[in-house]
C-alpha cells in the first residue's frame, strides 16, 4: 500500500489542518509540504490511533474492520456504497462548512481523520479506484472482537409458511424427457412443448446435463454416460445433478435466469456466487423456516456484492426481458442480484431437494424456505434416501398405444419414447402410441422392431396384444401396408357422363377410378373438373359447399 505521506501528499495546507485538529493535534506549518512532514511524524502513533479509533460510531469501526479483513483495500465504489460518500469541495468552502467536523457519512467521518484514503491500483480489468488504510495506520488499528456469525433475516412469521411446498426428485424425470427428445433430434419448439409444465426451462436442464457431461458439446446425448444415469437409484441420480450444480463454473445461472437477457461478451463466476451464496446460507438454522424477503434485504443491506468482487455494477450488460431496458446500476440491485438469489433459492436448491419452499396460500409465490432431510447428504454429495422404487410395469394395449407411469424404470421409458410417438400425460401416467413414422424414425437411428418388442415383452404388465405383434412383425418385412388419405372424390350420374369426361379437356385432371361412376380428383384441379363438366352440359356442385 501507499505510504501516508505519499497518500496525503496531494492534499492542501487546510485539509491537513483539519486532520491534525480531529486527532488533538497542533500543526504550525506554514505550508502543505511541511504539514505533510510534521503529521507523517505524528499520526503513526500506537496509542493515538487506537484512542482515535475508539472514539468512533460502531459504524466507521466497521468499516475500517472491512477493510483491513479485505487486504486493507476495497474498490471506492464499493465502498462509498456501503458507507457514504465524501463531498467534493475546495479549501474555502471546506474552511466555511467545516465537513470535518460535521460529516453527512462514514466515509466523509474516516476521510478527514486520514484514516483512510484513495487511489487507483490495477485489476483484471484495468485500473480501478480503491479505499485503502495506509501501510503506517494498518498495524495499529486493532482487531475486531471475534462474533459468533448471525444469518441474515429472519425466522419466517406463520403466513409465510403456512403452505408448504416439499422437495422432490421430479427433475430426475424431465431430464428423463429431454435425454429421449434430444436422442430423437426434436427442434427447439417442440423442447419448448414437451417442458412446457416444468417449472425449468430446457435450456437450463440442457446445461445442467452437458455440464455433467451427459451431453456432448453439441448437445447430444452421450450413450454410455445417459445409460448410467438412467440406470443409477435415484438418490445418486439426484445426487449426481446436484453435485454438478454445486461445483460447476460452466453452468451460469445469472445467464438462465428467466426475466433477463445476457448481450456482450462480459464475463461472471457463477461458481464463486454459488460458494458465496451457500456460505450465507450455512448460517441458516437446518430446522427453521427462513424468511426469504428478510434473507434478501439483510444480504443487500450486509453484502451487497456478492457476486461482484470488485464492486462493479456498469459492465454487466443485462436487460429486463418484457421491458427492454438496460439493468446497470446498483440501483437495479433488487432485479438483478436479489431476482438471482430469489431463483436460486425458490429453483436450483429447490428442484435439486436441498430447500422446502413455504407460501402464504396454494397457489402463492415462495415466501421462505428451510433445510430439507436429504440437504445435508446432497449438500457433500452424498445420495439422499429415496424411498420411490422404479418398479411398476408398462401398459399395452392392442392399438399400440403404451402408457408408462412415472415410478417405472427410467430407462424403460427412454427407449419406449425412442419408438412411439407422444401422446399428453393422463393421470400422471407418461403415454406414447406406436406409429409408422415412430417407427421410421427409430430404425433411421438404428433401432429394430425385435429391439421394441423385447422390451414390451420383458416390461409389460401382460403379454403384448398377439395383433400388435403381427402388425410389428408385418411393418418390418413390408413397411406399411396401410394407409389413410384425404382425397376429393367425384361422383356421376352414370357410365356415359363418366365416359364423355374422360374423353374432355379435364382427363388429366381424373386421378385413380372407384368405379364406372365414381373418380379421384386430383389436388387442386376441381374447379377444372367442374368446367369442364358444365361444357358438357352437366351443372355439378360440392357436397361440403353450403
Amino acid at each position: 500500500m501507499p505510504k501516508l505521506a505519499q497518500s496525503l501528499a496531494g492534499q492542501d495546507l487546510v485539509f491537513l489542518q483539519n486532520v491534525a485538529e480531529l486527532w488533538g493535534l497542533d500543526l504550525e506549518a506554514p505550508d502543505a509540504k511541511q504539514g505533510l512532514v510534521e503529521l507523517g511524524n505524528k499520526l503513526p502513533d500506537c496509542e493515538l490511533v487506537a484512542e482515535i479509533v475508539e472514539a468512533l460510531p460502531v459504524e466507521a469501526q466497521q468499516a475500517l474492520q472491512a477493510l483491513k479483513s479485505n487486504q486493507s483495500r476495497m474498490p471506492w465504489a464499493q465502498f462509498i456504497r456501503r458507507y457514504g460518500q465524501v463531498r467534493e469541495m475546495g479549501p474555502a468552502r471546506r474552511d466555511r462548512e467545516q465537513p470535518y467536523r460535521n460529516p453527512i457519512s462514514t466515509t466523509e467521518m474516516l476521510w478527514y481523520r486520514a484514516l483512510i484514503q484513495r487511489t487507483f491500483f490495477d485489476t483484471d480489468d484495468g485500473p480501478k479506484e480503491h479505499a485503502f488504510i495506509s501501510d503506517e495506520l494498518l498495524p495499529l488499528i486493532p482487531e475486531p472482537a471475534k462474533e459468533e456469525h448471525k444469518p441474515l433475516g429472519r425466522q419466517a412469521t406463520p403466513a409465510e409458511r403456512k403452505h408448504k411446498i416439499a422437495v422432490n426428485d421430479h427433475i430426475l424425470d424431465w431430464v428423463t424427457t429431454l435425454l429421449a427428445a434430444l436422442r430423437l433430434g426434436f427442434a427447439d419448439d417442440q423442447l419448448q412443448t414437451v417442458s412446457a409444465e416444468w417449472p425449468m426451462s430446457y435450456k437450463t436442464l440442457k446445461s445442467l446435463l452437458r455440464s455433467a457431461h451427459i451431453l456432448d458439446e453439441d448437445g447430444i446425448p452421450r450413450p454410455e454416460a445417459t445409460r448410467a444415469f438412467l440406470e443409477a437409484p435415484r438418490g445418486a441420480a439426484l445426487a449426481q445433478l446436484a453435485e454438478t450444480w454445486l461445483y460447476s463454473n460452466t453452468h451460469n445461472d445469472l445467464k438462465l435466469m428467466p426475466g433477463l437477457k445476457s448481450e456482450g461478451a462480459w464475463e461472471n463466476d457463477p461458481l464463486q456466487t454459488r460458494r458465496k451464496l451457500l456460505n450465507l446460507l450455512d448460517h441458516v438454522p437446518a430446522d427453521t423456516w427462513w424468511g426469504l424477503a428478510a434473507f434478501i434485504n439483510d444480504l443487500k443491506a450486509e453484502q451487497p456484492d456478492f457476486q461482484r468482487p470488485a464492486g462493479d455494477y456498469d459492465s454487466w450488460y443485462l436487460r429486463d426481458a418484457q421491458s427492454g431496458e438496460y439493468l446497470r446500476g446498483f440501483e437495479h440491485w433488487e432485479q438483478v442480484d436479489g431476482a438471482l438469489v430469489h431463483y436460486l433459492i425458490t429453483g436450483p436448491l429447490h428442484w435439486l431437494g436441498i430447500f422446502h419452499l413455504g407460501a402464504s396460500d396454494e397457489d402463492g409465490e415462495a415466501l421462505s424456505f428451510r433445510y430439507s432431510s436429504w440437504a445435508a447428504k446432497l449438500l457433500n454429495g452424498q445420495a439422499p434416501d429415496i424411498r420411490a422404487k422404479e418398479d411398476s410395469q408398462i401398459h399395452v394395449d392392442s392399438q399400440g398405444a403404451v402408457r408408462v407411469p412415472t415410478n417405472a424404470p427410467r430407462t424403460v421409458r427412454y427407449q419406449v419414447a425412442r419408438f412411439c410417438e407422444w401422446l399428453p400425460m393422463k393421470r400422471g401416467d407418461y403415454m406414447y402410441k406406436v406409429t409408422p413414422s415412430s417407427l421410421n424414425r427409430a430404425k433411421e437411428q438404428g433401432l429394430e422392431i425385435k429391439q421394441l418388442l423385447a422390451l414390451l415383452n420383458k416390461h409389460a404388465s401382460a403379454d403384448v396384444p398377439p395383433n400388435l405383434t403381427r402388425a410389428l412383425h408385418g411393418w418390418d418385412a413390408h413397411g406399411t401396408q396401410a394407409r389413410f388419405e384425404d382425397v376429393l372424390v367425384l361422383r356421376v350420374a352414370s357410365p356415359d357422363v363418366m365416359n364423355k369426361l374422360r374423353k374432355s379437356r379435364a382427363a388429366r385432371f381424373l386421378g385413380e377410378p372407384l368405379g364406372p361412376t365414381a373418380v379421384i380428383v386430383k389436388q387442386g384441379a376441381w374447379e377444372n373438373v367442374m368446367s369442364a363438366l358444365t361444357e358438357l352440359g352437366y351443372l355439378a356442385e360440392r357436397q361440403d359447399e353450403n
